[in-house]
């Protein structure tokens, strides 16, 4: 591993838009090569496989069908993420799944199937993470066991991977993106919320992709300066 995205492919779930969609133009600012897995293509044409990432075989596919595109992965990013914010009893239980489908099984299905290629190029993972897989809160318990576990995984990934895999933990705060879009008034920010800029969440994700031989970053924590959610 070294500093130098020079043509290095890096996979990006979720790269379609949010914070995937500025990893990926960050890494292509580096000089790398970003792939993207998403269920809709991305804007500026960057090189994708269409998957609905709640289903784990069909995602470990998908990572597959990419790397052998690639020729290889240096970096996986798993910036896939959704939420459907309520009360237990009254979000419906496939929902519910879903969202933990989405944020945590997926993540460890493109990590399991990326693994031998990242191995080959002592590459990194980077996985995304939420101030809320670190702080629980209410009406959003499909979404903070998903991210507390996204956490878990990814610190026991760092020790099982240790010295053959690079692996960091993102934890972002709140974020200028759609994520909030449809919501019920209640769940979204409010007029006077400080988001964070995600160019600069992923400014962040090239840091911990770049550090040179020998040396991990082994977890951040990103968000605006007047963040709500942390610490």
């Amino acid at each position: 591993m070294n500093d130098d995205m020079t043509d290095r492919a890096v996979l990006v779930t979720g790269g379609s838009s949010g914070l995937g969609a500025a990893v990926v133009e960050a890494v292509g600012k580096a000089g790398g090569r970003a792939y993207v897995l998403d269920v809709k293509p991305p804007l500026d044409g960057t090189p994708w496989v269409e998957c609905d990432l709640a289903d784990t075989r069909a995602a470990e596919r998908a990572t597959e069908t990419v790397a052998e595109q690639a020729g290889g992965l240096y970096g996986v990013v798993t910036a896939a993420g959704i939420d459907v914010p309520g009360r237990l009893a009254d979000v419906p239980a496939e929902t519910w799944e879903r969202v933990v489908a989405v944020d945590l099984l997926a993540t460890a299905a493109v990590v399991r199937a990326a693994l031998p290629y990242l191995q080959r190029s002592h590459g990194s993972v980077v996985t995304v993470a939420s101030t809320l897989g670190v702080k629980a809160v209410s009406d959003a318990t499909a979404y903070c066991a998903a991210k507390f576990g996204v956490v878990g995984f990814t610190r026991a990934l760092a020790a099982e991977l240790a010295g053959t895999v690079n692996v960091t933990l993102l934890i972002p705060g709140g974020m200028r993106t759609a994520f909030f879009d449809g919501r019920d008034e209640r769940y979204r920010p409010g007029a006077d919320a400080v988001l964070n800029d995600p160019a600069h969440v992923a400014e962040a994700v090239l840091f911990a992709l770049t550090q040179p031989a020998g040396c991990a970053v082994r977890e951040l924590v990103v968000c605006a300066e007047r963040e709500s959610s942390y610490p």
